[in-house]
């Protein structure tokens, strides 16, 4: 059986096992490891924590929180929105990097691998981390959401500032478990095509920088994306 928590980064692991039941996350790896042998799930099992990893909770300022990760082959790989460079960009990141020229004048990107972000403090987190092939939300409400709203917590809990945007009806029930006034909380409409407002127009990554900036720290590149392999066509 997957044990989480020593999956986890073990700065991670320290921060979020306050938060955890153990029975109900023994319960979660029992259930993960049981899809895992039985069913295709993405992303693949070692991709399941690489937010977590490439992210440390120390050097996490912003957190963009995602529902479950992409249900098609080669897409997800562990951070919410973004796929591997030489995928094809799916149209919710799409209207993201339509967002990210229109408010801070940055060019499409060569990819849809948003893994420079996550490198400068950005956790691209998902409410739940894992999803079986062809079926979006089929792992919602086996334990994941407890696992993010730790995660959650475990920021709020610090006194340097973190922005959290929350993006899309589901991300936005979050907002009751921020309650320290360090923190800057961004909403907005989910960015699918399927929701026509509320995304566009929202301009969070320069309202991130200047909350960042306003708290005295480092602001984010947000052109640094990460991946340089296929343009994105349109």
């Amino acid at each position: 059986m997957l044990d989480l928590l020593a999956m986890l980064p073990p700065a991670w692991a320290a921060v979020l096992a306050p938060h955890l039941d153990p029975a109900r996350t023994a319960a979660l790896g029992e259930f993960v490891t049981a899809e895992y042998a039985t069913q295709t799930v993405f992303p693949p099992q070692e991709d399941l924590f690489t937010a977590y990893r490439l992210c440390p909770p120390q050097q996490c300022r912003v957190l963009i929180l995602g529902q479950d990760p992409y249900h098609r082959a080669g897409q997800a790989h562990g951070l919410s929105f973004s796929v591997r460079a030489g995928v094809a960009v799916p149209p919710s990141l799409r209207n993201v990097f339509k967002e990210l020229a229109a408010d801070a004048d940055v060019p499409m990107p060569p990819s849809g691998d948003l893994t420079g972000w996550a490198d400068q403090g950005v956790l691209l987190l998902n409410a739940v981390l894992s999803v079986r092939q062809g079926k979006p939300g089929s792992h919602a409400g086996k334990g994941w959401e407890e696992f993010t709203d730790a995660t959650i917590r475990a920021l709020d809990a610090r006194d340097q500032r973190a922005v959290f945007l929350l993006w899309g009806g589901y991300a936005r029930r979050k907002r009751e478990l921020i309650t320290n006034p360090a923190h800057v909380v961004l909403e907005a409409g989910h960015p699918s095509p399927m929701n026509p407002r509320g995304f566009l127009g929202s301009r969070p990554f320069s309202a991130t920088n200047k909350a960042l900036a306003d708290a005295g720290l480092p602001t984010i590149d947000w052109a640094r994306t990460g991946g340089d392999a296929h343009p994105v066509a349109g």
